[in-house]
């Protein structure tokens, strides 16, 4: 299944956490969680694909997902994001979520 595709799914499932840094930056911006669900699920395609090695998980490297798009009101969010197994189930983990610049 395509990556954007699974991501979205699990943001219409409502499969989703926020860190606290990206919670502080959504909230900044002034930014409810359905703004930054609804920039995903109008999502085209994921702008690009980082790898990051966590330092938490010794070893191990999570693919970061970079999304630009607007909400139903037509403004740009910033979201980047990983996907992680929790309790058995998939979450869209959320690192960063912000406005994007003018």
């Amino acid at each position: 299944m395509d990556v954007l595709v699974r991501i979205k799914k699990l943001v219409v499932a409502r499969k989703v956490e926020f860190t606290l840094k990206a919670q502080t930056e959504r909230l900044r911006d002034g930014l409810s969680v359905e703004d930054v669900m609804e920039s995903i699920v109008n999502a085209n395609a994921i702008k690009k694909v980082l790898r990051s090695r966590s330092m938490a998980r010794t070893g191990r490297t999570d693919k970061l997902y970079v999304i630009e798009s607007p909400t139903y009101d037509g403004v740009w969010i910033y979201t980047k994001g990983t996907i992680r197994r929790k309790g058995g189930s998939e979450v869209f983990y959320v690192f960063v979520s912000s406005k994007l610049s003018e």
